[in-house]
């Protein structure tokens, strides 16, 4: 379920939707803000061209909406229903979810966005 060839394996780990070898972004880790959204202009492995088209990852707040909405939801069935909070202590963990959670919510968005578009080619995994 979660390896190469899979558009799961893609989205989670941000790889090149077309190999599956080499990560979109520049930099690994999404907290450091400056560089959350930097990415790559192609795939050193196969040469993929991550921006299709000018304002191509504008389309991605599309998707960005739902996948803050999972977030959100998961926080408060977590602090509702498992902690048995109350609902200004249900809020507040939702703020902060949706807080912490901004820049993988922000990259997941993408990943899922540019995988619309893209698919996996066994033919360029290994080049």
């Amino acid at each position: 379920m979660f390896k190469k060839g899979n558009k799961l394996y893609s989205i989670i780990t941000g790889s090149c939707p077309k190999c599956h070898e080499e990560s979109m972004f520049k930099n690994k880790n999404p907290y450091i803000l400056s560089e959350a959204l930097a990415m790559n202009e192609t795939c050193g492995n196969c040469g993929t061209k991550y921006k299709i088209e000018p304002s191509f990852f504008y389309g991605s707040m599309y998707v960005s909406y739902p996948v803050g909405i999972a977030f959100a939801t998961a926080a408060f069935v977590i602090s509702f229903f498992v902690f048995e909070a109350n609902i200004n202590i249900v809020f507040i963990s939702i703020i902060a979810t949706l807080i912490v959670f901004m820049p993988i919510i922000l990259r997941l968005s993408r990943n899922i966005w540019i995988n619309f578009f893209m698919h996996y080619d066994k033919s360029l995994a290994k080049k």
